[in-house]
């Protein structure tokens, strides 16, 4: 998944295509793969299908390495409980639990969120510390948790700030990756680019916005 599937289907489609000419049998078997190589994507990239709605589902997009320890920075000295939304194949989770936070993954598409617990399997994690759950975050009461991390989109950032603030007590610490939340304040932020996160104190943002 670290490679662009977009850019890897357009080079095989190019490759295939361009030498199938001649050939009905090689273009439609051609067409084939590529239906199948768009299905896995699909699968991956989607996050559960018809579960969530239009204007609020999020393609999936792994955090890179530099992202993931800009987060874990920002995360230091910070304890209790964290909640990952949308934490695709685990890495965040993986990360933060490292650090003692007490970490549960919100994925709702089936292939990442088998991904993500077998890969705490083989690596001997265990649940207390990465959990992963088939839940919908936008569904869930989120006041159990004191520190939160999210790689979205930023279409959804205003609305997931206004669930956050309804519901986060005023010692959470929330980390948004890539994308900003809109006129919110944030005490600190790490990186730069597509690699930069922004840590914002619930208590500070709620005084800001009254």
């Amino acid at each position: 998944m670290e490679d662009s599937t977009e850019f890897i289907l357009q080079n095989q489609g190019s490759m295939m295509v361009y030498g199938s000419k001649d050939s009905p049998i090689l273009t439609a078997s051609t067409a084939a793969l590529l239906a199948g190589l768009y299905g896995m994507w699909t699968m991956f990239s989607l996050p559960g299908f018809n579960k969530v709605p239009r204007r609020l589902k999020v393609p999936f997009l792994p955090s890179s390495k530099v992202q993931t320890m800009n987060v874990m920075k920002l995360l230091e000295g910070r304890k209790g409980q964290l909640a990952d939304l949308g934490s695709g194949d685990g890495r965040l989770v993986f990360a933060a639990s490292s650090f003692g936070l007490q970490c549960t993954g919100f994925e709702i598409n089936p292939m990442l969120l088998a991904y993500s617990r077998r890969k705490a399997r083989w690596t001997g994690v265990p649940t207390s510390q990465a959990n992963f759950v088939n839940k919908d975050f936008w569904k869930t009461d989120l006041s159990k948790y004191n520190n939160v991390t999210i790689f979205l989109a930023p279409g959804v950032m205003e609305v997931l700030g206004d669930k956050l603030l309804r519901e986060l007590p005023d010692y959470a610490c929330v980390i948004a990756c890539r994308f900003a939340f809109p006129h919110w304040p944030h005490r600190a932020s790490q990186g730069d680019g597509l690699d930069q996160a922004w840590a914002y104190d619930i208590s500070t943002v709620r005084s800001a916005l009254g």
